[in-house]
């Protein structure tokens, strides 16, 4: 399997977390997990190569070969797999909480913890550069097109101060300010900051919160198994081992120790770089 990550032209940089290819030889291993967990991130996908089905809870959604799908934000996990024998190849745009709502100019609440074709979302244009995708020669030019056309997507919208100075407070805490801080810092109410993510972003602040505070523990996890649980740093943010637990297991399906003996090679490429 090969994973490869791209240069951010830089009008995107703020807003785009990073843009990777994935390519192998053939579908996607059946010995593997295939595991993808909340990252509080919009994906945008483009199979270039083989579609890509993705199990969550009980729907099933696929994404189409040389079609542009949007996953919206997410607070459970999901199991990937090929659409078919044969390779794959699937290249993906994860964009910021912080940047949502400047590419896409709809409410992100009603795509929550769903997969959607692009031209469903924004039209028919869409189509135009998929067509060119298509016709590209070599991955690099499929991300060159990809990347001139979010930024088309981009200039079109305005920005909005406090929405962004919120996800900036969620990230800076690691999750861990309370939505009665972000009240008192920003004058507003916590129901109309509830509207205001659940249009902007796709969720609600604390739940924001949660998945940004899961994270840093997932990827520790990944990172050094063995020292995870041994310094058990996750008591910092949670109120016992137990809390901790039940929320690892709403975002990845597993508790801590199944998961570090289980095979998710595919999923972990995603989170350890």
């Amino acid at each position: 399997m090969n994973f490869r990550l791209f240069e951010l032209i830089s009008p995107l940089q703020r807003y785009i977390n990073k843009i990777w290819a994935f390519e192998n030889n053939g579908p996607l291993p059946n010995d593997d997990m295939k595991l993808i967990v909340p990252n509080g991130r919009l994906l945008l996908l483009l199979p270039f190569q083989n579609g890509l089905i993705g199990k969550k809870e009980r729907e099933v959604y696929v994404a189409k070969q040389h079609k542009i799908a949007l996953a919206g934000i997410s607070n459970s996990p999901s199991v990937v797999d090929s659409e078919r024998e044969g390779p794959t190849g699937t290249i993906g745009v994860e964009i910021n909480p912080i940047g949502a709502y400047r590419f896409f100019h709809l409410r992100l609440g009603d795509i929550k913890n769903e997969l959607n074709d692009l031209t469903d979302l924004l039209g028919k244009s869409t189509g135009d550069i998929e067509r060119k995708m298509a016709n590209a020669n070599d991955v690099e030019d499929k991300v060159r097109i990809l990347q001139h056309f979010m930024h088309s997507l981009l200039i079109q919208e305005e920005q909005d101060l406090l929405f962004e100075y919120c996800i900036r407070q969620i990230e800076d805490t690691k999750g861990g300010i309370k939505v009665g801080e972000l009240e008192e810092d920003t004058g507003y109410s916590s129901r109309w900051l509830n509207m205001k993510f659940q249009e902007r972003l796709g969720m609600s602040p604390k739940n924001l919160s949660t998945i940004v505070r899961f994270q840093q523990y997932y990827q520790a996890l990944l990172a050094n198994k063995t020292g995870f649980i041994t310094r058990k740093t996750f008591y910092d943010h949670y109120y016992d081992e137990s809390h901790f637990i039940k929320e690892f297991k709403k975002f990845t399906g597993y508790s801590p120790s199944t998961l570090m003996q289980s095979n998710n090679h595919f999923g972990r490429m995603f989170y350890e770089r």
